[in-house]
């Protein structure tokens, strides 16, 4: 059974940075595309930046690009998303989602390819 979990959020103010981190148990991890969403409260789940299996592909959501960068650890099986000049409009529940793929140069674009989530942690900015 694949297991995700995110750390790292919490309180930051507008214009710092922030790192977060997404551990996967029970795979062989780069076998997995890894991607970061958020979901502010009354919005919709937003698809923020993924990475494959080998980090050699990724892709980054427009309000991010720029700002963020994603990186993955394959010997820790650990993904990270950074990041840098955090605005009030980031405050957000984020998510790390798995995504088995047959390529690991492979990076899905359907929300619906990631069936792995993890519980989400809360990052606040404050302004």
């Amino acid at each position: 059974q694949v297991q995700v979990a995110e750390s790292g959020g919490g309180l930051v103010q507008a214009g710092g940075s922030l790192r977060l981190s997404c551990t996967v148990a029970g795979s062989t991890f780069v076998d997995y595309a890894m991607g970061w969403f958020r979901q502010a409260p009354g919005k919709e789940r937003e698809r923020l930046s993924c990475i494959s299996g080998s980090g050699y592909s990724t892709y980054y959501a427009s309000s991010v690009e720029g700002r963020a960068t994603i990186s993955r650890d394959n010997a820790k099986n650990t993904v990270y998303l950074d990041l840098a000049n955090v605005k009030p409009e980031d405050t957000a529940m984020y998510f790390c989602a798995a995504a088995r793929t047959t390529a690991t140069w492979w990076v899905p674009n359907e929300e619906s390819e990631y069936k792995y989530w993890g519980q989400g942690t809360q990052v606040t900015v404050s302004s």
